[in-house]
Parts: structure tokens; sequence; C-alpha cells
């Protein structure tokens, strides 16, 4: 049988519509295509060996932190869920760190639909004593009348978004078609009126991004859960940054091999591809569905919060160094501290969230 890489399926699937597909239809089967997308695949994604390096993957001590938020809410009697959990070394960092703590959930859920991402994490779960290990379970599906606590690292931004492109006095889509056998950008010839809030004050070839799927995840999220706490955890912005006029050819951003670019035409399928989040259209969907907002900081300022510099404390002279520089890279500007944003979401759940407050940037949503 022939193998057809995962451009030519593209390609094919272009030529066979006869007109451009969706930049979030492309971006869907360049990363989760069932067999050759990015998210599927067996290749290194993480880490030193990968394409990019999360913050679990930094340091044990961005999940130290997670766990200290976590244990204000947990109760004995309620889970944590997490998704997309990467190589899974997020929850052997919260797990340990809340048993220390006292303060294990009943169930540790993770929703993985990538199979071999699911298997690389039970390897990485399986490092942890059985006592821990045993509360992990896999999910394939939002759970039924959840209550607990909901952990996204990095997920809202790999979720397939849609570009805009500014036209005279309106936006369009921004597609992907096929000539002289090379994809290329494509634009839809109508008028994109599915989104309210898009700016008016930016000129003519001014591009943006656009989720509708992540409003979907998180008006499907607030059907499923009860009671509890959602912490998003992704790089973005506001909506005034996110649609600032010299923002003009939006948040695409690739990385393969630990380089970043905007192109996304090359390495398909061995590349990630995210945007930023638009951390105010993501609030307003929340609000719409039924969520109360919770906080809204930068990950430097949520963590410095939940006592990350307190660690230092805690252990030998070799680890303090490590872990001093470790925590420079969590939490400095000119590293992951900025751009990185920390949104909660609480559903019938009165509380002051130790995380928000040193910081609290809910009023510039």
């Amino acid at each position: 049988m022939l193998f057809v890489n995962l451009e030519q399926i593209i390609k094919n699937i272009i030529i066979q519509k006869a007109k451009p597909i969706g930049f979030d239809e492309f971006m869907d089967l360049a990363l989760y295509h069932p067999v050759q997308g990015y998210y599927r695949a067996g290749r290194q994604k993480f880490g030193e060996q990968g394409d990019f390096i999360t913050a679990p993957e930094t340091s044990d001590l961005f999940g130290f932190c997670l766990a200290r938020q976590c244990m204000q809410v947990l109760d004995g009697k309620n889970d944590i869920l997490e998704f997309g959990a990467g190589s899974g070394v997020l929850a052997t960092q919260i797990l340990p760190e809340l048993a220390r703590l006292g303060q294990l959930p009943k169930t540790y859920y993770i929703l993985e639909l990538s199979a071999e991402l699911q298997q690389r994490q039970k390897r990485t779960i399986n490092t942890m004593p059985p006592k821990l290990g045993n509360t992990v379970v896999w999910l394939n599906t939002l759970p039924q009348d959840f209550s607990g606590i909901v952990i996204a690292n990095e997920v809202l931004d790999a979720m397939p978004a849609k570009r805009l492109i500014k036209q005279f006095t309106h936006f369009s889509e921004l597609g992907v078609g096929c000539q002289n056998d090379q994809l290329v950008w494509q634009v839809f010839n109508q008028v994109y009126t599915n989104d309210k809030i898009l700016p008016n004050n930016v000129s003519e070839g001014w591009i943006t991004e656009t989720n509708p799927r992540a409003a979907a995840w998180i008006d499907a999220l607030s059907t499923v859960i009860k009671q509890g706490l959602v912490l998003l955890i992704d790089y973005g912005m506001n909506k005034d940054e996110y649609f600032h006029p010299q923002r003009g050819r939006g948040t695409l951003r690739c990385y393969y091999q630990h380089q970043a670019s905007d192109d996304p035409f090359v390495h398909i399928g061995k590349q990630d591809i995210t945007t930023s989040v638009n951390f105010s259209d993501i609030a307003q969907q929340a609000k719409n569905s039924g969520f109360e907002i919770g906080g809204y900081a930068t990950q430097a300022m949520f963590l410095i919060a939940l006592g990350i510099d307190e660690y230092l404390t805690q252990t030998d002279k070799n680890k303090h160094i490590d872990w001093a520089q470790q925590i420079k890279q969590l939490v400095l500007p000119n590293a992951m501290g900025e751009s990185f944003k920390v949104l909660a979401l609480t559903k019938n759940m009165a509380v002051k969230l130790r995380g928000f407050a040193e910081q609290d940037l809910s009023h510039k949503l």
C-alpha cells in the first residue's frame, strides 16, 4: 500500500472540495490526524529532546504550587481532572505534594485522546508509589456530574483556531488553499459574522485569530461540573492586547526542535501549531455558561502568591541552586512569567483563591 504523507492528504482534501478549507480544519488535521497528526504520532514533543518545554517540564515547583492551590479546594470527597496531560509529569508533581500536605483527591483523572500520549503518561505515572499511581484514571470523554478541580495547562492554545483578515470594513476568514501543488493562504469571499468582539480600529490586511472550539469546550465543561474550580494556564492576553493595532500578523506560532516560526505549511505533522489565548473571550464565554471568574493573573504572580520561593528554604544547597534557576524560568518576565496567564473559573464555590492574593487582573478582561 502506497504511503501518503499528511501534507498530501491535506492537499487531496482541498482538491476534492474544490475550494479552500478553514485554517481550523487544517490545524485539526496537522495536529490531530489519527495516524500522522503531531499529537497522535510517536515523536518526542516535550522537553529538551522535543520541540518545546512546558512549565511542568521546566520544574517540579510548578506542580508543587498547583498542589497548594488544589489543597485549598479539595475536601477528600472530590477529584482532579487534568486535560491533555502531555508526558504526565504534572500529575507526578501534584499528587506527591498533595500527599505530603495530607489532602489527596479521591481520583486524579486524565482526559487524553491520544493513545500514544496516554501510553507515555502511564509510563510516567508508574514511577510514583502505587498508592499514588493507583489514584490516576484515564478518560476519553468528559465525566458526568464532576465535583473538584479541572487543570488545563497549555490546552486552549492547541485548539484549532480560525484566522481572520480585515478587508475594507469587514473581516473575512483566511483559509488554506492549494496552488501549483503548494499550500497557500486563501481568503474566503464571505463576510465573517460569527464573532461580535472583533475590533473596528484596525487597518485593511490586519490578521487575527478567533477560537469557537475553545468557547464550545468551556460551555461543555460547564454542563458537567456541579461544583468546582477550573484552572486555565496558557500564553495569551486580554482583548485590548490581543487586538492591539500593532499586532497585525496575529498570534500564530509553530515550534519545531525549539525553533519558532509563523509558517504552518512546513514540517506538517512534525511541528506544534498554536495561537495565543484571548482570555477576555474565554472569560465572557465562561460567564455566559454559568461560571464565575475566580481570578486572573500572570503566571509569575500566581506562583509567587502560592509561595514558590518558600520551597528554597526546604531543600539542600545543591538543589537550592537548581531550584533558584528554575524559579527564574517560571517567573521572570523575559521567560514564562509574564507571557503565561492563569484564569480561574468557579462554579457553586465561594472561596477567595490563594493564587490571586498578590494580583487579580480580572477587571482588565
